[in-house]
């Protein structure tokens, strides 16, 4: 049974996936500047925060949808609605785009106007019974031609953001984006929250499966996985360039690493913005893989590099 126009949507399951990349630019962004740069809407605000660390996020902006989604048993299932995408900034350095819906168990057999649509931001409404296993594992797995394509629509945020004009397309680091896709299944109020699967593919690639009560909105499940992303992609990039470093510059890897050091060892603040109803979801990944005890490892790592260069050179 869908709710009645106005009405809020019971949802069984929302979806997204998160872009992460080093932002194009010697010098990191002011607050001011990248408020101005994230304002992707004349009608609201950006948020602008100071504390525990510099970050800007912008509002959401929609894109309307009418297509097939991914499914893993190849059923045809159609939904029509907005898809809800933002961008932030954090230190200034990394920027993150992130595309995500909800849907709820079934839909209309018929489409309505698009005023009805709007009224109910973020949300896609199936034609008839949403199936949720098989939607959930083909989002995950990745569309198929003439489905939705929620990293397409991240991309292309992310993409508008990279050219804009206070940049100077002058990165101080070499780095590669990351992707993160996640899914999150809806159960009832009262069953707790877990992180099922925390996945590596190849390619940047990173899954991850929720469960989460059905009161948990799904702009705070984005927020949790924009959080996962940035870390995973703190990770992966700090432990690329110190590879590169110790294959390239074998007899000083100090230039190699001071733009890590300069730019990136500051950032590590795993649950700084996560909702408080799923910040233990972090516990599960500090005990495996162990985030933040591999993050640490890298850092003393570097530090002893360089301690040892600097004595060298006493």
């Amino acid at each position: 049974m869908t709710a009645s126009l106005g009405q809020p949507v019971r949802s069984v399951l929302a979806c997204g996936e998160v872009r992460t990349c080093l932002l194009p630019t010697l010098r990191a962004l002011d607050g001011l500047t990248a408020a101005r740069m994230l304002r992707l809407r004349a009608d609201e605000h950006v948020l602008v925060s100071e504390r525990p660390n510099p970050y800007v996020r912008s509002p959401e902006v929609l894109t309307g949808v009418d297509c097939g989604l991914p499914t893993s048993n190849g059923a045809k299932v159609r939904a029509v609605g907005t898809v809800a995408a933002r961008a932030a900034l954090t230190e200034g350095r990394v920027l993150q785009a992130t595309a995500y819906f909800s849907a709820p168990a079934s839909g209309p057999e018929t489409r309505r106007p698009w005023g009805q649509y709007l009224v109910r931001p973020g949300v896609l409404e199936p034609f008839g019974k949403l199936p949720e296993e098989a939607t959930a594992k083909g989002i995950l797995h990745g569309p198929g031609r003439d489905e939705l394509n929620l990293g397409m629509i991240a991309e292309g945020l992310l993409a508008r953001l990279r050219r804009s004009p206070p940049l100077d397309q002058r990165a101080p680091l070499k780095s590669r984006s990351t992707q993160l896709r996640w899914v999150a299944r809806y159960v009832p109020v009262g069953e707790g929250a877990s992180l099922e699967h925390f996945t590596l593919a190849e390619e940047g690639l990173r899954t991850v499966e929720l469960r989460l009560p059905e009161d948990i909105p799904a702009a705070a499940v984005a927020g949790l996985c924009e959080d996962l992303a940035l870390h995973d992609w703190l990770l992966t990039t700090v432990t690329h360039l110190l590879d590169r470093s110790r294959r390239v510059a074998a007899s000083s890897p100090v230039p190699a690493l001071r733009p890590v050091v300069e730019h990136l060892l500051h950032l590590w603040m795993p649950r700084a913005r996560v909702a408080p109803s799923l910040g233990h979801l972090w516990d599960g990944l500090e005990q495996t893989p162990g985030f933040t005890r591999q993050w640490q490892n890298l850092v003393q790592h570097i530090r002893d590099q360089l301690a040892v260069q600097a004595a060298i050179t006493e």
